[in-house]
């Protein structure tokens, strides 16, 4: 056949076209191409549902994916049927016969074009708007499952008398039906018009009419359509002020009515709602009519009046009638925020009272023996002494700490004590051979509970272990210590088979064990590990010979990611802790119900309002927020997890939270009862820390209880940055165990301090009972400082410590050399009237990189101590001349002073300097860091007594020229010759800060 392009003919015509073995090889390729990418999305799912079934919560995965199945056909078929419905009728309204004009010559082609393929291009359009609009609809799977189990609050809105679930569980829910019906319409009427114009029904530059009567009626039905639909809007809107935010009063998420909305906007919503239904009508009138002139008029004057009435009219109405007579025209408004804020944060029930900021006793050594009565003061900030932990207790490399320890109680002979506790976890970092089989097989698990004293330090300013050493041994008793799950186990890891795992080492070499718990999916299967192999990129997993029976895969091993995936609807606080309970390490992780939509409580940011000093260094404690911006927050749920066998369990903890009651509806039988809670576990429950710091948020505002004085803004507080650092972020809260001044005992308390805003001195101290169990638990206490006393807050109090001329220069010694000081948490403790401070310093020097305790910085009225121990400290500030606590455990370590005389000379002290310095040494040399500290504590003390034999021979006149007594040359050589130790700065320090 010739080549009707006019080109050659022959062999040259067929150059390029791929033979038949070619076209079968790309078809293979093909075929192949969409198998392997059918097989990955098979995998997700595949492995998604192996996993919610060995963790027992199944049916969260079941009816999460049936909801979004079914959102998914159903809006998707909506959308496609609306769409194909509206082209298919336009194309059957075209006219029999186009307008000759150049306009219908050019669209010929298109429509000759598409003439063999139009049933073939409806179906491909409307399965393409189909699917886009059931994908999207799929992503509203919670406000579904809301709609449709949501329970009554119980309480009503004050505006429009209706209860609370329609703003958190119906609104949402119709607001999504209407944009999906705004979404449907615009689409159609778009798809409509280019079907009409295309066939001839709209014209642009043709002769005659610009639409025929059936493109106008059809399109005037859609138009209308969407105005009836802005009709719905409208009458939404009016309850939607109700929820609706707004800056006010350096309020920048206020919600809820104020006076222009429910005078002005309320009614124009009303007015434009009728506006809008008159306009739809107009629109279905040209069915008859066959004119848009009406409708278009109509039209004009509803965007007219939107203009009118529902812009200018309210700021008329706010400039000339509510900003003259602000206070008096908001007030009722600002009160009923007020009661709604303080409702949905849980913070109505705070108590507020007045506190002076100064003693009331005038002999200030009375009050020495009340501190210990008062507060358990915790010298051992978890946030700084893991490097301790891990120094002292890491045992092997493959070992770690989390970088912040956490804080529970533990009882011992009756009397609860103050406990800094962390997990031995699996640090991957340190093995010492890395490849699949070590990462994955070998190197599976941590092992074991380090804990500590909060409240005392040893001689050398360690903690005081009450469990510790490998395998863990002490007051904790018997239990399970193999870690599985922890908060740094991130990567999975197969157990269980062929290949042994390594358990722990000791003096007689490494043990090794296999997995024995029920937790993990089992490899057994070759679907399963082909499924496995895809899901994780890792081909071995399909053909490794260390997989065999019994092999089973662990994976979403950190307790916050095993508890988002089987309650994807709740929020979970930044800080899960370890507890040991019943002979298991659990986790326990702190769950929140939260809602956008309750009616006139304020809306805060849950990222920003949890942030501070310790979530800004560690990305791990930030909360995980299923929903960012809320306004009604409740820890509804406390959650555990096995740290051998990863079990998850769920608690109901608030009873009457009508958010949870309809989560627990939506998947019954996922949240355990209040009343399943042990005995055992309830002692390590507390009051979680992300709920806390958006309560004392809330309260920097929310505290007062008048419009009068919330409008002036002369009460507002604000959360002080931490002053133990330079990051310029809010100080965290602290657990303490403490008496506030109403409390007969001391309670496990979580505790913050306010400043006002812009200023530095003391606002409020608040407190709040966290332990759970007792009948003041969640019960919020805040001590209001009055206006006309000054008090230092912890800023100034910082700045206090580092001023004093002692204290400064006692700094700056421990800072020499090599060493770093680093503060601990400034804990405030009211009492007698006044607030007692104490931070805890620690230092890192010589060859030790880890922080000991060193100092203790104390302040109280005024009065201020920088000494070796919190005893002697107290004991200064307040004037008292013995320890006014209890004696040291017999099992302390104890510091053996340097073997002077009662009146050393210098010469005598730099003696006792020199044979501390070279027993240190001589330590070094034998890794005997134990002996090592106690020499550098004998070397500060001598010292400083030749300081002082120094300064009193000076004081005397016997030493006239300052060489004599020392027997030291001007190079500061003794007459042996030997160099001897010098009480310089940098000598100071290298003794105080190296141990």
């Amino acid at each position: 056949m010739p080549d009707r392009g006019g080109g050659p003919t022959g062999p040259r015509m067929r150059v390029g076209r791929p033979s038949r073995r070619v076209r079968t090889l790309l078809l293979t390729l093909g075929v192949l191409a969409v198998l392997g990418m059918a097989f990955t999305m098979f995998a997700g799912f595949w492995t998604d549902w192996l996993w919610y079934r060995s963790v027992h919560y199944s049916s969260v995965f079941t009816t999460t994916l049936w909801t979004k199945i079914g959102l998914f056909f159903v809006f998707g078929l909506l959308m496609a049927l609306a769409v194909g419905l509206n082209i298919w009728l336009a194309h059957r309204l075209r006219p029999p016969l186009s307008a000759m004009s150049m306009e219908q010559q050019n669209l010929d082609r298109y429509r000759m074009g598409i003439a063999p393929y139009k049933k073939w291009l409806l179906l491909g359009v409307t399965a393409l708007v189909g699917m886009i609009a059931g994908a999207s609809a799929s992503g509203q799977w919670r406000t579904w499952l809301m709609w449709v189990n949501g329970v009554p609050f119980g309480q009503k809105d004050p505006q429009f008398k209706l209860d609370v679930s329609f703003y958190a569980f119906d609104l949402p829910w119709y607001r999504f039906l209407l944009g999906f019906g705004f979404a449907t319409v615009i689409i159609s009427v778009i798809a409509a018009a280019l079907t009409h114009y295309l066939y001839g029904g709209l014209r642009v530059t043709s002769p005659g009419a610009r639409a025929t009567a059936a493109a106008t009626g059809h399109l005037s039905v859609l138009i209308g359509v969407f105005v009836a639909l802005k009709a719905v809007a409208y009458w939404l809107d009016r309850y939607g002020l109700a929820v609706k935010s707004s800056d006010f009063k350096a309020t920048d998420n206020w919600t809820g009515l104020r006076y222009v909305d429910a005078n002005a906007y309320l009614p124009a919503k009303t007015i434009l709602f009728c506006i809008a239904v008159i306009c739809a009508l107009l629109f279905f009138a040209t069915l008859w009519r066959r004119t848009w002139q009406l409708p278009v008029i109509g039209f004009g004057l509803m965007v007219l009046s939107a203009i009118l009435i529902g812009g200018l009219y309210p700021a008329l109405v706010q400039k000339f009638e509510v900003q003259p007579n602000e206070q008096a025209k908001e007030a009722p408004y600002v009160e009923k925020n007020l009661d709604a804020t303080r409702k949905a944060y849980d913070i109505e029930g705070t108590q507020v009272t007045e506190y002076a900021g100064e003693s009331k006793t005038g002999d200030k050594t009375q009050l020495r023996d009340d501190v210990d009565a008062t507060a358990s003061i915790r010298i051992m900030d978890p946030n700084i002494i893991s490097p301790t932990f891990q120094q002292l207790q890491q045992m092997r490399n493959y070992y770690a700490f989390p970088n912040n320890l956490d804080v529970d109680r533990y009882s011992k002979d009756g009397k609860d004590q103050d406990t800094v506790i962390g997990l031995r976890e699996l640090n991957l970092a340190g093995i010492p051979k890395k490849n699949w089989i070590n990462n994955h097989f070998r190197y599976t698990h941590g092992f074991g509970v380090v804990a500590a004293k909060g409240t005392q330090v040893d001689s050398e300013g360690r903690p005081v272990f009450t469990e510790s050493d490998l395998p863990s041994k002490g007051d904790l008793g018997t239990y399970e210590q193999r870690v599985y799950y922890g908060e740094k186990t991130t990567t999975y890891s197969i157990v269980g088979g062929p290949q042994k795992e390594i358990d722990y080492s000791d003096d007689n070499g490494e043990k090794t064990t296999s997995y024995k718990g029920d937790s993990g999916v089992d490899l057994s299967n070759p679907i399963n590990r082909a499924a496995y192999a895809v899901a994780f990129s890792e081909p071995q997993i399909l053909y490794s010979g260390a997989i065999g029976d019994g092999s089973k895969i662990l994976y979403n091993r950190t307790p916050k990611e095993r508890v988002e995936a089987v309650a994807p609807w709740l929020t979970i606080d930044g800080d899960a802790y370890p507890a040991v309970v019943d002979g298991r390490i659990q986790w326990i992780v702190d769950a929140y119900t939260t809602t956008n939509g309750y009616p006139y409580a304020s809306r805060t940011t849950l990222g920003d309002t949890t942030a501070d000093s310790l979530t800004a260094r560690n990305d791990s404690r930030a909360v995980v927020a299923q929903q960012n911006q809320v306004n009604y927050i409740r820890n509804s749920v406390k959650a555990t997890v096995d740290a051998y066998t990863g079990d998850v369990k769920l608690y109901q903890w608030d009873t009457q939270d009508p958010v949870l009651k309809t989560w627990m509806k939506a998947f019954p039988n996922t949240v355990k009862a209040k009343s399943e809670i042990s005995d055992a576990l309830m002692s390590h429950l507390r009051y979680p820390q992300d709920l806390f710091k958006v309560q004392r948020e809330l309260l920097t505002r929310y505290h007062v209880k008048d419009a009068t004085t919330f409008l002036s803004g002369s009460e507002v507080w604000q959360v002080p940055d931490d002053p133990t650092n330079k990051s310029g972020d809010a100080v965290p809260p602290y657990y303490l165990s403490m008496k506030m001044p109403d409390q007969k005992q001391q309670a496990f308390s979580l505790t913050t301090t306010f400043t006002p805003i812009g200023r530095d001195n003391l606002s409020a101290f608040m407190a709040v009972d966290a332990e759970a169990g007792t009948k003041d638990y969640g019960k919020i206490r805040v001590l209001k400082l009055q206006t006309s006393t000054t008090v230092n807050g912890p800023k100034q109090v910082q700045s206090q410590f580092n001023s004093e001329q002692d204290i400064a220069e006692s700094i700056r010694l421990l800072r020499g050399g090599d060493s770093e000081v680093e503060y601990g948490n400034l804990l405030t403790v009211p009492l007698d009237g006044g607030l007692l401070y104490v931070e805890p310093v620690y230092v890192r020097g010589g060859d030790l990189k880890y922080p000991l305790l060193r100092k203790v910085l104390v302040s109280y009225g005024g009065n201020t101590a920088f000494e070796d121990t919190l005893d002697e400290a107290l004991n200064k500030v307040f004037g008292a001349k013995g320890s006014a606590t209890e004696p040291p455990d017999q099992d302390d370590d104890t510091t053996t002073p340097p073997p002077t005389s009662t009146n050393p000379t210098v010469q005598d002290a730099l003696n006792d300097a020199q044979k501390a310095f070279e027993a240190g040494q001589e330590a070094l040399k034998q890794n005997d860091w134990t002996a090592y500290g106690k020499a550098q504590k004998d070397l500060e003390k001598a010292l400083q007594q030749a300081e002082d034999a120094q300064a009193q021979a000076g004081r005397s006149g016997g030493d006239k020229n300052g060489d004599k007594s020392t027997g030291q040359d001007e190079g500061g050589n003794s007459p042996d010759g030997k160099a001897s130790p010098s009480p310089s700065p940098t000598g100071s320090a290298g003794a105080s800060g190296s141990g």
